[in-house]
């Protein structure tokens, strides 16, 4: 009815009757707060005095709805109401007869119910917590002691895991320094080791600027405390003798580090916080005690360290040393038995020589023809074979070259026809040998050495081809290095092995076969010319040998 729209804009629940308490209108609120409400007896029904006696039979009479109809005059009561889901919500219910109707106001007090009921629960839990605070002010007392302990132990675990988990010193020192730093507040942390009675800076906390391995030492009294093994606590102005003063006073906590008797350093906190040091004693004492212990012990193991390093270093200088003993002593004997073969095999060279020359003089004298013709040809081919093995004997002569112990200048493109010249008898009628030769000058070296690599490589090539195959030599000169890349196509060498190879004793040629040294030796002497040698390899496909030296 347009005539109530009036109570549109009100916040409470209104209900409008009219004389014969039929329903007729029902603002947004009330649909929204009763909306299981279907008429009037059912409201009636589901709602009561917040508190009523009972002292009647009649039901009607507990109902707060009943008597907001049927009174004369205007009605007010606190009541309850319960909803079909039996949750219970209170109102302040006002009536008002006008004219022939009669209005019914329903205002939302749940909320206030619910915080004065808070309101009193909380009065009462006060009471109890003021009453258990009083009766239990010791205990507090007791626990806060406990938790200050368990801090501090805990503190002392967290350091001692951490000093008993590492050996490096700077580890365990900055460890330490950090955590000590957070307990009391500092804001520079420093370990500082013993010298006489003066100490040196060896790892500091907090200040990234500050100086290490700095000399510093304290006044008389303070020394004096360190060397009694005394935490010295003070507020100062100057962090050391000699220093700049501070801008203002810090406390001072200087812990010494001491295993046995012997003083090993010290541990200087600077704070702000100004505060006494009780309990926290025992804590830095327990503290020291355990870092000493970790001082000695790393420095121990690093003693242990640097003398196994010394062994292993020892021990690969020796195997260096054997390995160019016995390349020394083979080429040593190498070259005695080329000096006694080449003499042995020039006696009768140079007889066979003589007479050659003598028959070739011999020959303008025979008349006929066709037998001239016939020995003529013989005498060439044994000219040919005088000159070859000739040439044969020159090359093992400089192969070896005992008497060229200094750098020398050396084309390396002829040394490696040199060394191809004395492994004929591999490549023969069997291995293509392709030359890539680069323009490249002379160069400063140890010839025979070098050979020594190119033969090895090279025999290794040819014993790595079965049956037919070909093998490239390239040279190139580039950015003052030179380099040799030596490659075959044979059977190449196992991934897993590839690492092995130049170690000492490594051999894949089998037991009886191969000594495991010539890789090895190959390795030292480029080593001995500043250069490196690798090896690229694929089984099934082939090996190639790259040695680069320096050019200068």
């Amino acid at each position: 009815m347009r005539k109530f729209d009036f109570f549109r804009q009100f916040r409470d629940a209104v209900l409008i009757l009219n004389k014969k308490y039929e329903v007729v209108y029902k603002n947004h609120t009330f649909k929204r707060w009763f909306n299981d409400f279907t008429n009037i007896k059912k409201l009636a029904h589901h709602t009561s005095f917040d508190i009523c006696p009972i002292n009647s039979e009649n039901i009607e009479i507990y109902s707060p709805i009943y008597h907001a109809i049927t009174s004369k005059e205007n009605f007010f009561a606190h009541i309850a109401y319960q909803s079909e889901l039996n949750k219970i919500f209170y109102y302040d219910l006002q009536s008002i007869k006008k004219g022939n109707y009669i209005i019914l106001f329903f205002s939302d007090v749940s909320a206030q119910n619910t915080l004065r009921d808070i309101f009193k629960e909380n009065e009462k839990l006060k009471e109890e917590i003021s009453k258990l605070t009083f009766e239990n002010s010791d205990l507090q007392k007791i626990k806060q002691k406990a938790q200050s302990q368990a801090i501090r132990i805990a503190l002392i675990n967290k350091v001692s895991n951490t000093i008993r988990e590492s050996i490096d010193i700077s580890q365990i020192l900055q460890s330490t320094l950090k955590e000590l730093s957070i307990m009391f507040g500092a804001y520079k942390a420093y370990y500082a080791k013993a010298q006489n009675d003066n100490f040196i800076i060896q790892e500091i906390y907090g200040e990234k600027k500050a100086k290490k391995d700095f000399l510093i030492n304290f006044d008389k009294k303070t020394t004096e405390t360190i060397n009694m093994k005394e935490i010295s606590v003070c507020n100062c102005l100057v962090e050391y003798n000699n220093a700049k003063p501070l801008k203002q006073p810090v406390l001072r906590i200087i812990i010494p580090v001491h295993h046995m008797q012997n003083l090993t350093g010290i541990i200087v906190l600077l704070s702000y916080h100004k505060r006494e040091l009780n309990e926290e004693i025992e804590i830095l004492e327990a503290i020291s005690s355990q870092l000493s212990n970790a001082i000695i012990r790393a420095e121990l193991y690093q003693k242990n360290i640097h003398t196994v390093n010394e062994l292993k270093n020892t021990l690969k200088e020796l195997k260096e040393t054997q390995i160019q003993l016995i390349n020394s002593e083979k080429m040593a004997s190498l070259g005695q038995l080329v000096a006694g073969v080449a003499h042995e095999i020039n006696t009768p060279v140079a007889s066979i020589k003589s007479n050659n020359s003598i028959v070739a003089k011999l020959l303008k004298s025979i008349e006929d023809s066709e037998l001239k013709d016939m020995l003529t040809d013989i005498n060439e081919i044994d000219k040919e074979a005088v000159n070859r093995i000739s040439n044969i004997v020159t090359s093992l002569k400089k192969f070896v070259r005992l008497d060229e112990a200094e750098l020398q200048e050396a084309d390396i493109n002829k040394e490696l026809d040199l060394t191809l010249e004395l492994i004929r008898h591999e490549t023969k009628n069997r291995i293509e040998i392709i030359k890539n030769y680069g323009e490249i000058p002379m160069i400063k070296c140890f010839p025979n050495m070098l050979n020594q690599v190119f033969t090895n490589i090279l025999i290794n090539a040819c014993q790595a081809i079965e049956d037919k195959g070909k093998i490239t030599i390239t040279t190139e000169y580039k950015n003052k290095k030179l380099s040799i890349r030596i490659k075959d196509n044979g059977k190449g060498i196992p991934k897993n092995l590839l690492d092995k190879i130049f170690s000492a004793g490594f051999t894949t040629k089998g037991i009886g076969v191969g000594t495991g040294l010539g890789l090895a030796i190959c390795n030292k002497i480029i080593e001995k010319h500043k250069g490196e040698i690798i090896v690229n390899s694929e089984v099934g496909k082939g090996s190639e040998f790259i040695i680069t030296i320096s050019g200068e």
